[in-house]
Protein backbone atom coordinates (compact mmCIF):
# COMPACT_ATOMS: atom_id res chain seq x y z
CA UNK A 1 0.00 0.00 0.00
CA UNK A 2 2.83 2.59 0.43
CA UNK A 3 4.23 1.81 -2.53
CA UNK A 4 1.14 2.44 -4.65
CA UNK A 5 0.77 5.82 -2.87
CA UNK A 6 5.11 6.64 -3.81
CA UNK A 7 4.13 5.77 -7.24
CA UNK A 8 1.32 7.63 -7.51
CA UNK A 9 3.08 10.95 -6.04
CA UNK A 10 5.54 10.11 -8.37
CA UNK A 11 2.93 10.29 -11.86
CA UNK A 12 1.25 13.46 -11.69
CA UNK A 13 3.98 15.70 -12.17
CA UNK A 14 4.72 13.30 -14.78
CA UNK A 15 1.59 13.30 -16.87
CA UNK A 16 1.29 17.50 -16.36
CA UNK A 17 4.38 18.26 -17.87
CA UNK A 18 3.96 15.52 -21.08
CA UNK A 19 0.38 17.47 -21.15
CA UNK A 20 1.74 20.67 -21.21
CA UNK A 21 4.53 19.79 -24.03
CA UNK A 22 1.86 18.90 -26.35
CA UNK A 23 0.03 21.99 -26.17
CA UNK A 24 3.52 23.81 -27.10
CA UNK A 25 3.57 21.68 -29.94
CA UNK A 26 0.26 21.71 -31.02
CA UNK A 27 0.73 25.76 -31.14
CA UNK A 28 4.02 25.70 -32.81
CA UNK A 29 1.72 23.67 -35.35
CA UNK A 30 -1.25 26.55 -36.04
CA UNK A 31 1.10 28.84 -36.53
CA UNK A 32 3.11 27.51 -39.23
CA UNK A 33 -0.21 26.99 -40.77
CA UNK A 34 -1.29 30.32 -40.55
CA UNK A 35 2.42 32.19 -42.10
CA UNK A 36 2.17 29.24 -44.90
CA UNK A 37 0.46 31.31 -47.38
CA UNK A 38 2.39 34.21 -46.83
CA UNK A 39 5.23 32.02 -48.26
CA UNK A 40 3.71 30.07 -51.07
CA UNK A 41 0.62 31.82 -51.66
CA UNK A 42 1.56 32.33 -55.99
CA UNK A 43 4.06 29.83 -56.48
CA UNK A 44 4.12 31.07 -60.14
CA UNK A 45 4.16 34.56 -59.07
CA UNK A 46 6.47 35.22 -55.91
CA UNK A 47 5.25 38.10 -53.56
CA UNK A 48 1.97 38.67 -55.92
CA UNK A 49 -1.15 39.40 -53.55
CA UNK A 50 -3.08 36.73 -53.12
CA UNK A 51 -6.45 37.89 -54.21
CA UNK A 52 -5.72 39.43 -57.73
CA UNK A 53 -8.57 40.59 -59.78
CA UNK A 54 -8.76 37.95 -63.21
CA UNK A 55 -9.86 39.57 -66.78
CA UNK A 56 -13.70 39.26 -66.94
CA UNK A 57 -13.27 38.77 -70.90
CA UNK A 58 -10.58 39.23 -73.74
CA UNK A 59 -11.67 41.59 -76.20
CA UNK A 60 -10.60 43.83 -78.93
CA UNK A 61 -10.92 47.80 -79.20
CA UNK A 62 -11.91 50.13 -81.65
CA UNK A 63 -11.78 53.97 -82.05
CA UNK A 64 -14.60 55.44 -83.40
CA UNK A 65 -13.99 55.82 -87.37
CA UNK A 66 -14.69 59.19 -89.51
CA UNK A 67 -16.80 58.23 -92.93
CA UNK A 68 -18.45 60.09 -95.49
CA UNK A 69 -22.51 59.20 -95.58
CA UNK A 70 -25.13 60.79 -97.30
CA UNK A 71 -26.73 63.73 -95.30
CA UNK A 72 -30.87 63.17 -94.76
CA UNK A 73 -33.86 64.85 -93.92
CA UNK A 74 -35.65 62.70 -92.18
CA UNK A 75 -40.07 63.22 -91.88
CA UNK A 76 -43.03 61.36 -91.72
CA UNK A 77 -46.22 61.43 -93.96
CA UNK A 78 -49.26 58.86 -95.34
CA UNK A 79 -49.41 57.42 -98.43
CA UNK A 80 -51.86 58.96 -101.18
CA UNK A 81 -53.16 58.22 -104.18
CA UNK A 82 -51.22 60.55 -106.97
CA UNK A 83 -55.14 61.03 -108.25
CA UNK A 84 -58.36 59.42 -107.89
CA UNK A 85 -61.15 59.65 -110.72
CA UNK A 86 -64.83 59.40 -109.65
CA UNK A 87 -66.40 57.35 -112.19
CA UNK A 88 -70.81 58.03 -112.28
CA UNK A 89 -73.59 57.21 -114.06
CA UNK A 90 -74.71 59.92 -117.10
CA UNK A 91 -77.91 58.52 -117.43
CA UNK A 92 -81.05 58.86 -115.45
CA UNK A 93 -82.67 56.05 -113.90
CA UNK A 94 -81.54 53.55 -115.48
CA UNK A 95 -81.11 49.69 -113.93
CA UNK A 96 -77.36 48.25 -113.56
CA UNK A 97 -77.82 44.56 -115.28
CA UNK A 98 -74.19 43.91 -115.05
CA UNK A 99 -70.96 44.77 -113.08
CA UNK A 100 -67.84 43.75 -114.67
CA UNK A 101 -64.99 44.97 -112.34
CA UNK A 102 -64.30 44.57 -108.80
CA UNK A 103 -62.35 46.69 -106.45
CA UNK A 104 -58.23 46.04 -106.47
CA UNK A 105 -58.85 44.72 -110.89
CA UNK A 106 -56.25 46.91 -112.93
CA UNK A 107 -58.78 47.99 -115.70
CA UNK A 108 -57.82 49.98 -119.12
CA UNK A 109 -58.59 53.12 -120.54
CA UNK A 110 -62.18 52.23 -122.23
CA UNK A 111 -62.36 49.22 -120.04
CA UNK A 112 -66.28 48.31 -119.28
CA UNK A 113 -66.56 48.37 -115.63
CA UNK A 114 -70.72 48.13 -115.39
CA UNK A 115 -73.82 47.40 -117.97
CA UNK A 116 -77.35 49.38 -117.59
CA UNK A 117 -80.15 47.29 -118.97
CA UNK A 118 -81.44 48.98 -122.15
CA UNK A 119 -85.27 47.88 -122.82
CA UNK A 120 -86.77 50.77 -122.08
CA UNK A 121 -83.73 53.10 -124.10
CA UNK A 122 -84.08 50.63 -127.07
CA UNK A 123 -87.68 51.25 -126.92
CA UNK A 124 -87.74 55.43 -127.37
CA UNK A 125 -85.02 55.09 -130.20
CA UNK A 126 -87.46 52.64 -132.21
CA UNK A 127 -90.44 55.61 -131.19
CA UNK A 128 -87.12 58.35 -132.16
CA UNK A 129 -86.75 56.65 -135.52
CA UNK A 130 -90.31 55.97 -136.89
CA UNK A 131 -91.29 60.04 -135.62
CA UNK A 132 -87.82 60.65 -138.07
CA UNK A 133 -89.78 58.84 -140.60
CA UNK A 134 -93.27 60.40 -140.18
CA UNK A 135 -91.44 64.11 -141.00
CA UNK A 136 -89.37 62.98 -143.59
CA UNK A 137 -92.85 61.86 -145.53
CA UNK A 138 -94.11 65.28 -144.56
CA UNK A 139 -91.49 67.14 -145.95
CA UNK A 140 -91.59 64.88 -149.44
CA UNK A 141 -95.18 66.49 -149.52
CA UNK A 142 -94.48 69.87 -148.38
CA UNK A 143 -91.64 70.01 -151.12
CA UNK A 144 -94.14 68.65 -154.14
CA UNK A 145 -96.50 71.12 -152.81
CA UNK A 146 -93.70 74.34 -152.37
CA UNK A 147 -92.49 73.12 -156.23
CA UNK A 148 -95.93 73.81 -157.76
CA UNK A 149 -96.46 76.83 -156.27
CA UNK A 150 -93.36 78.61 -157.95
CA UNK A 151 -94.27 76.94 -161.26
CA UNK A 152 -97.97 78.37 -160.96
CA UNK A 153 -96.96 81.37 -159.50
CA UNK A 154 -96.07 83.17 -162.65
CA UNK A 155 -99.50 82.59 -164.44
CA UNK A 156 -101.30 83.83 -160.96
CA UNK A 157 -103.71 80.96 -160.88
CA UNK A 158 -102.65 80.50 -156.85
CA UNK A 159 -102.78 83.49 -154.94
CA UNK A 160 -99.69 85.24 -153.37
CA UNK A 161 -100.87 84.27 -150.02
CA UNK A 162 -101.74 80.48 -151.22
CA UNK A 163 -98.41 80.15 -152.40
CA UNK A 164 -96.50 81.73 -149.02
CA UNK A 165 -98.38 79.18 -147.79
CA UNK A 166 -96.90 76.34 -149.08
CA UNK A 167 -93.47 77.70 -148.91
CA UNK A 168 -93.23 77.84 -145.43
CA UNK A 169 -95.11 74.62 -144.98
CA UNK A 170 -91.99 73.51 -146.82
CA UNK A 171 -89.20 75.42 -144.69
CA UNK A 172 -91.70 73.93 -141.92
CA UNK A 173 -91.32 70.31 -142.69
CA UNK A 174 -87.23 70.67 -143.30
CA UNK A 175 -87.36 72.10 -139.88
CA UNK A 176 -89.19 69.52 -138.50
CA UNK A 177 -86.75 66.48 -140.21
CA UNK A 178 -83.93 67.98 -138.62
CA UNK A 179 -85.20 68.08 -135.36
CA UNK A 180 -86.37 64.52 -135.47
CA UNK A 181 -82.31 63.72 -136.58
CA UNK A 182 -81.43 65.23 -133.92
CA UNK A 183 -83.57 64.25 -131.21
CA UNK A 184 -82.91 60.64 -133.17
CA UNK A 185 -79.03 61.27 -132.97
CA UNK A 186 -79.47 62.58 -129.05
CA UNK A 187 -81.36 59.22 -128.05
CA UNK A 188 -78.65 57.13 -129.75
CA UNK A 189 -76.37 58.93 -127.26
CA UNK A 190 -78.21 58.23 -124.47
CA UNK A 191 -77.96 54.46 -125.61
CA UNK A 192 -73.75 54.07 -125.70
CA UNK A 193 -73.89 55.41 -122.32
CA UNK A 194 -75.81 52.04 -121.24
CA UNK A 195 -72.07 51.24 -120.51
CA UNK A 196 -69.70 52.37 -117.82
CA UNK A 197 -66.66 52.93 -119.08
CA UNK A 198 -63.21 53.68 -117.67
CA UNK A 199 -61.80 57.23 -118.00
CA UNK A 200 -58.14 56.55 -118.10
CA UNK A 201 -55.82 53.38 -117.00
CA UNK A 202 -55.62 52.57 -113.41
CA UNK A 203 -57.11 50.31 -110.37
CA UNK A 204 -60.44 50.45 -108.65
CA UNK A 205 -60.07 51.33 -105.05
CA UNK A 206 -63.64 51.67 -104.57
CA UNK A 207 -67.30 50.10 -106.12
CA UNK A 208 -70.78 50.81 -105.08
CA UNK A 209 -72.18 49.39 -108.13
CA UNK A 210 -74.39 46.45 -107.56
CA UNK A 211 -76.89 44.73 -109.67
CA UNK A 212 -80.27 45.89 -109.84
CA UNK A 213 -79.73 49.00 -108.61
CA UNK A 214 -80.86 52.46 -110.16
CA UNK A 215 -78.62 54.76 -110.92
CA UNK A 216 -79.42 58.42 -110.66
CA UNK A 217 -77.39 61.01 -112.62
CA UNK A 218 -73.65 61.74 -111.53
CA UNK A 219 -74.27 59.08 -108.72
CA UNK A 220 -70.62 57.57 -108.00
CA UNK A 221 -70.12 53.68 -109.05
CA UNK A 222 -66.39 53.19 -108.89
CA UNK A 223 -63.54 55.01 -107.71
CA UNK A 224 -60.65 54.80 -110.08
CA UNK A 225 -56.41 55.57 -108.89
CA UNK A 226 -55.26 56.89 -111.83
CA UNK A 227 -52.45 54.80 -113.76
CA UNK A 228 -51.77 53.18 -110.46
CA UNK A 229 -50.04 56.26 -109.25
CA UNK A 230 -49.20 56.65 -105.70
CA UNK A 231 -47.37 59.84 -103.82
CA UNK A 232 -46.04 59.63 -100.47
CA UNK A 233 -46.92 63.18 -98.59
CA UNK A 234 -44.12 63.65 -96.30
CA UNK A 235 -44.42 66.61 -93.28
CA UNK A 236 -41.18 68.19 -93.59
CA UNK A 237 -39.92 71.15 -91.00
CA UNK A 238 -39.92 74.73 -92.15
CA UNK A 239 -36.20 74.50 -90.69
CA UNK A 240 -34.92 72.01 -93.37
CA UNK A 241 -37.43 72.50 -96.41
CA UNK A 242 -34.93 74.71 -98.21
CA UNK A 243 -32.82 71.81 -98.55
CA UNK A 244 -35.03 70.06 -100.40
CA UNK A 245 -35.46 70.17 -104.84
CA UNK A 246 -37.22 68.58 -107.30
CA UNK A 247 -35.88 65.94 -108.35
CA UNK A 248 -34.09 64.20 -105.08
CA UNK A 249 -34.10 60.84 -104.62
CA UNK A 250 -35.99 59.43 -101.39
CA UNK A 251 -36.22 56.49 -99.65
CA UNK A 252 -39.28 55.77 -98.37
CA UNK A 253 -40.11 52.98 -95.51
CA UNK A 254 -43.82 52.30 -95.43
CA UNK A 255 -44.86 50.87 -92.06
CA UNK A 256 -45.67 47.15 -92.85
CA UNK A 257 -44.51 46.93 -96.29
CA UNK A 258 -40.92 46.52 -98.34
CA UNK A 259 -38.90 50.31 -98.07
CA UNK A 260 -39.79 51.85 -101.72
CA UNK A 261 -38.01 53.93 -103.52
CA UNK A 262 -39.19 57.82 -104.58
CA UNK A 263 -38.17 61.05 -105.79
CA UNK A 264 -39.30 64.33 -104.91
CA UNK A 265 -42.30 65.88 -107.44
CA UNK A 266 -42.92 69.04 -105.49
CA UNK A 267 -42.64 70.87 -102.75
CA UNK A 268 -46.04 73.14 -100.98
CA UNK A 269 -45.43 76.46 -101.52
CA UNK A 270 -47.01 76.72 -97.83
CA UNK A 271 -45.96 76.03 -94.50
CA UNK A 272 -48.74 75.07 -91.91
CA UNK A 273 -49.36 77.91 -89.21
CA UNK A 274 -49.93 75.31 -86.44
CA UNK A 275 -47.46 72.62 -87.21
CA UNK A 276 -44.52 75.22 -88.82
CA UNK A 277 -44.40 71.96 -91.37
CA UNK A 278 -44.30 72.16 -95.21
CA UNK A 279 -45.73 69.07 -97.57
CA UNK A 280 -43.86 67.66 -100.03
CA UNK A 281 -44.88 65.46 -102.67
CA UNK A 282 -42.91 62.18 -103.35
CA UNK A 283 -43.93 60.01 -106.47
CA UNK A 284 -43.44 56.25 -105.62
CA UNK A 285 -41.35 54.73 -108.43
CA UNK A 286 -44.24 52.31 -110.71
CA UNK A 287 -42.62 48.99 -109.08
CA UNK A 288 -43.99 50.00 -105.85
CA UNK A 289 -47.13 51.39 -106.41
CA UNK A 290 -50.35 49.72 -106.52
CA UNK A 291 -49.88 49.04 -110.16
CA UNK A 292 -51.97 49.71 -113.95
CA UNK A 293 -51.98 47.78 -117.02
CA UNK A 294 -50.64 50.46 -120.13
CA UNK A 295 -48.52 52.60 -116.71
CA UNK A 296 -45.29 50.41 -116.73
CA UNK A 297 -45.96 49.18 -113.01
CA UNK A 298 -47.12 46.14 -111.65
CA UNK A 299 -48.90 45.82 -108.32
CA UNK A 300 -47.24 45.93 -105.20
CA UNK A 301 -47.07 45.91 -101.60
CA UNK A 302 -47.64 49.60 -100.71
CA UNK A 303 -50.87 50.97 -100.29
CA UNK A 304 -52.60 54.09 -100.48
CA UNK A 305 -53.33 55.12 -96.72
CA UNK A 306 -50.30 53.66 -95.38
CA UNK A 307 -47.69 55.65 -92.89
CA UNK A 308 -44.77 55.92 -93.74
CA UNK A 309 -40.93 57.23 -92.72
CA UNK A 310 -38.67 58.30 -95.31
CA UNK A 311 -35.27 60.25 -96.08
CA UNK A 312 -34.52 62.79 -97.95
CA UNK A 313 -31.23 62.66 -99.64
CA UNK A 314 -29.57 66.09 -99.77
CA UNK A 315 -26.22 65.72 -99.94
CA UNK A 316 -22.78 64.29 -97.91
CA UNK A 317 -21.12 64.81 -94.77
CA UNK A 318 -18.81 63.35 -92.36
CA UNK A 319 -20.15 60.70 -89.62
CA UNK A 320 -18.31 59.53 -86.83
CA UNK A 321 -18.76 55.77 -87.08
CA UNK A 322 -18.86 52.27 -84.71
CA UNK A 323 -19.64 49.06 -86.28
CA UNK A 324 -22.78 48.01 -84.82
CA UNK A 325 -21.79 44.86 -82.57
CA UNK A 326 -19.77 47.95 -79.97
CA UNK A 327 -23.36 49.53 -79.61
CA UNK A 328 -25.69 47.45 -77.04
CA UNK A 329 -29.29 48.34 -76.62
CA UNK A 330 -30.49 48.33 -72.83
CA UNK A 331 -33.74 49.50 -71.69
CA UNK A 332 -34.32 51.67 -74.65
CA UNK A 333 -30.87 53.31 -74.96
CA UNK A 334 -28.10 53.08 -76.61
CA UNK A 335 -24.27 52.20 -74.90
CA UNK A 336 -20.70 51.43 -75.37
CA UNK A 337 -18.63 50.10 -73.00
CA UNK A 338 -14.95 52.41 -73.51
CA UNK A 339 -12.19 50.76 -72.05
CA UNK A 340 -9.97 52.97 -69.55
CA UNK A 341 -7.13 53.16 -66.95
CA UNK A 342 -6.08 49.22 -65.58
CA UNK A 343 -8.26 47.59 -68.92
CA UNK A 344 -11.64 48.85 -66.57
CA UNK A 345 -14.68 49.35 -68.55
CA UNK A 346 -17.00 52.07 -68.18
CA UNK A 347 -20.82 51.58 -69.23
CA UNK A 348 -20.83 55.03 -71.44
CA UNK A 349 -24.31 56.56 -72.95
CA UNK A 350 -24.23 57.40 -76.34
CA UNK A 351 -26.72 59.34 -79.23
CA UNK A 352 -26.96 56.78 -82.43
CA UNK A 353 -28.09 57.78 -85.64
CA UNK A 354 -27.44 56.26 -89.20
CA UNK A 355 -27.03 52.71 -89.65
CA UNK A 356 -24.80 52.11 -93.15
CA UNK A 357 -24.59 48.40 -93.28
CA UNK A 358 -22.19 47.07 -90.49
CA UNK A 359 -21.69 50.58 -88.87
CA UNK A 360 -23.43 53.13 -86.77
CA UNK A 361 -23.20 56.90 -86.49
CA UNK A 362 -22.54 58.09 -83.11
CA UNK A 363 -23.56 61.82 -82.85
CA UNK A 364 -23.22 62.52 -78.83
CA UNK A 365 -21.70 60.71 -75.36
CA UNK A 366 -18.76 59.62 -77.18
CA UNK A 367 -15.44 61.51 -77.91
CA UNK A 368 -13.35 60.60 -81.38
CA UNK A 369 -10.21 59.03 -79.17
CA UNK A 370 -12.44 57.25 -76.75
CA UNK A 371 -11.33 53.34 -77.63
CA UNK A 372 -14.39 50.53 -76.94
CA UNK A 373 -15.03 47.00 -76.84
CA UNK A 374 -15.76 45.79 -80.48
CA UNK A 375 -17.87 42.83 -79.88
CA UNK A 376 -19.17 40.85 -76.38
CA UNK A 377 -20.79 43.95 -74.64
CA UNK A 378 -23.62 42.39 -73.85
CA UNK A 379 -21.44 40.18 -71.19
CA UNK A 380 -19.97 42.84 -69.32
CA UNK A 381 -20.89 44.73 -66.41
CA UNK A 382 -19.85 48.42 -65.56
CA UNK A 383 -16.64 48.36 -63.76
CA UNK A 384 -14.98 44.99 -65.42
CA UNK A 385 -11.81 44.14 -65.85
CA UNK A 386 -10.89 42.65 -69.54
CA UNK A 387 -7.83 41.57 -71.41
CA UNK A 388 -7.65 44.00 -74.38
CA UNK A 389 -6.06 42.86 -77.95
CA UNK A 390 -5.69 45.85 -80.38
CA UNK A 391 -7.53 44.71 -83.49
CA UNK A 392 -5.17 46.82 -85.68
CA UNK A 393 -2.10 44.75 -84.23
CA UNK A 394 -3.83 41.61 -84.43
CA UNK A 395 -4.05 42.22 -87.99
CA UNK A 396 -1.11 43.59 -88.36
CA UNK A 397 0.72 40.93 -86.72
CA UNK A 398 -1.15 38.31 -88.87
CA UNK A 399 -0.07 40.20 -91.56
CA UNK A 400 3.14 40.22 -90.63
CA UNK A 401 3.38 36.47 -90.11
CA UNK A 402 2.12 36.05 -94.27
CA UNK A 403 4.78 38.09 -95.33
Amino acid sequence: MVHLASRARTRGPVMLAVAAAALVLAAVGWLGVIALPASAGDGDKPGAPANAARPALTVNVVSPQPATWPQVVAANGSIFAWQEASVGAEAPGWRIAEVRAQVGDVVRRGQVLAVFATDLAEADLAQQRAALAEAQALLVEATANANRARELQPSGVLSAQHTQQLLTAERTAVARVEAQRAALEAQQLRLGKAQVLAPDAGVISARSATVGAVAQPGQELFRLIRQGRLEWRAEVAATELAQIRTGQAVRVQPVGAPAAAGRVRMVAPTVDAATRNGLVFVDLLPASGAGAAGAGAAPGAVKAGMFARGEFEVGTGQALTLPQTAVLQREGFSYVFRVGAGNKVQQVKVVVGRRVGERIEITGGLEPAARVVAQGAGFLADGDLVRVVEAGREAAAKEGASK
